[in-house]
């Protein structure tokens, strides 16, 4: 039996909860469309992501994510990643609640850090104690995170395609987002 998708699905978390992956194995699964805000802004300004930090700051970035996630939500249901700050923003709450439903992906933060700590593109961890760093940031968010709509704990057992699954049974609980064909 298929599923219809009436909503799009904002994936939120800290960077490493696999936003990404999850959400690719996710529109797979569903047959929708997915989207990585963070993609999306890199392809507009053609810069990294670090690249516009270091160039425009952090304030800038995060108008422009603002931007591309209200664009983005008025687009055919499908699986949106959203940035690891984006969700901090009222903004980007509000719109995501009014066209979207909002799902937190919630790692804690040792499987994080074993996520991120070799990779090199992120550049908020970009300090001289990059692990303090994820530490304090997932202490901040973990707050904003909590208003998500709906949750799924993060098991560093999951592989991905089961991660997904779990997001599946937790948008079933919401008739106005998924349904059965």
């Amino acid at each position: 039996m298929g599923m219809r998708l009436k909503k799009t699905v904002a994936l939120v978390g800290l960077m490493g909860a696999g936003k990404t992956a999850v959400g690719q194995a996710l529109a797979r699964k569903l047959q929708v469309p997915f989207v990585d805000s963070d993609a999306e802004i890199v392809k507009a300004a053609n810069m990294t992501i670090a690249e516009i930090f270091e160039r425009d700051g952090e304030a800038f970035f995060r108008r422009k994510e603002s931007q591309v996630i209200a664009r983005l939500l008025q687009g055919p249901p499908g699986i949106l990643s959203t940035g690891g700050g984006a969700f901090l923003s009222d903004r980007n709450r509000r719109e995501i609640s009014r066209y979207g439903v909002s799902v937190w992906l919630n790692a804690d933060l040792d499987l994080l850090w074993n996520r991120v700590r070799h990779k090199d593109t992120r550049p908020l961890l970009r300090t001289a104690n990059p692990y303090a760093t994820l530490s304090n940031l997932y202490h901040q968010r973990r707050p904003f995170y909590a208003r998500a709509d709906l949750a799924v704990k993060a098991e560093p057992r999951y592989s991905i395609d089961e991660m997904a699954e779990a997001v599946v049974r937790v948008l079933e609980t919401r008739p106005d987002v998924l349904e059965a064909k």
